[in-house]
């Protein structure tokens, strides 16, 4: 496995990127806005595709690098789906799996320090975004924080896991790089508390100011989403609505674009194929399935995904292919889904 733990030393935020050798596929966890060109440059140096950038919650300190990533990379952004972000083109839940080719992290919800709070678990280590620091928590005093929640995120979670696993926080202002759970169990001084209610009232006694960038940040990173009014205004898109009427014609073919695990949880629209967006590239250049199937058949593709993010750039990237009948579904199975449209599973 690739490895690499990025210091943004201004907001005090680690980023971490991961990959397995094979493909190339990576994926980077809190990237902040203003390291996004160091990212890339490693990416490079590395011969690495970063196919997914995450979040482990809406951050309150530092302008995240997700949209950047995606505009530079048209790789899939990420958070949990209690996010109040606008639009983020992957949302995992509680006991989902987070995947790049060769790696597959556990997902575990972790809320307390915000309510959309996430963990990412690998054998060996652990990366606890703000809810579980080196030799600390994060505050759970705004973003629906609550103490409660993060005790038990930590004590009934966390802490479960093995004592050797390795502990990679989001943050850490004293140096410190990395920790284990049985460090953590045995020497954070939050954690030696006799029961919940210690706890809170150790986290409701903190008293801490605001982070500096918190009036900025946060609005910041609640704008993520793509445009897709710009796509939509190419005449690239379609509506939920007009979506509808599509199922079953002879000349089109939906093409979705989601993980095998986003389908089995949300379904599927009855007739549509299967292309998983990061193999979108070789499908649409000539001799790719879609792209013969396109060109053959002269069917119409219409892509879609869980909110209309991948989907908008993929039908960015068949046009850039030649593929000028292609368009995407605006908003994706979400907007499908309100429109009262058919799944199957």
């Amino acid at each position: 496995m690739i490895f690499r733990q990025l210091f943004d030393s201004v907001s005090g935020t680690y980023s971490y990127l991961l990959a397995s050798r094979r493909g190339g596929e990576a994926l980077i966890i809190d990237p902040v806005l203003e390291k996004v060109d160091r990212y890339l440059q490693l990416v490079r140096e590395l011969d690495l595709r970063l196919v997914k950038a995450v979040d482990t919650h809406l951050h309150a300190d530092h302008i995240t690098g997700l949209g950047a990533l995606r505009d530079q990379t048209h790789c899939i952004t990420v958070m949990g789906e209690q996010t109040k972000a606008d639009v983020v083109s992957m949302r995992l839940a509680d006991g989902d799996k987070l995947t790049v080719e060769g790696l597959a992290l556990d997902v575990i919800y972790t809320p307390g320090h915000t309510d959309d709070s996430y963990s990412f678990v690998l054998p060996d280590r652990v990366f606890t975004g703000d809810t579980l620091l080196i030799r600390g928590t994060g505050r759970t005093d705004f973003q629906n924080g609550d103490p409660r929640q993060q005790y038990e995120s930590i004590f009934g979670r966390l802490l479960k896991l093995p004592d050797q696993t390795l502990v990679y926080p989001a943050h850490d202002y004293k140096g410190e790089t990395v920790s284990t759970i049985g460090e953590e169990r045995a020497f954070n001084p939050r954690l030696q508390v006799k029961s919940v209610e210690d706890y809170i009232e150790i986290m409701t006694s903190l008293k801490l100011a605001n982070p500096k960038m918190m009036d900025v940040a946060v609005p910041a990173n609640m704008k993520v989403g793509l445009h897709q009014d710009e796509i939509a205004a190419r005449g690239w898109a379609v509506t939920a609505r007009e979506a509808l009427a599509l199922v079953g014609s002879p000349d089109v073919a939906l093409v979705d674009l989601r993980e095998r695990a986003e389908q089995d949880r949300r379904g599927v629209i009855p007739g549509a194929l299967h292309v998983p967006y990061p193999t979108l590239p070789e499908t649409i250049a000539p001799g790719g399935i879609l792209h013969e199937l396109a060109r053959a058949t002269g069917k119409r593709l219409v892509f879609y995904c869980a909110f209309g993010e991948r989907s908008a750039m993929a039908v960015e990237a068949a046009q850039d292919a030649g593929l000028a009948s292609a368009r995407h579904i605006e908003g994706g199975i979400d907007a499908w889904s309100r429109a009262g449209g058919a799944l199957t599973r």
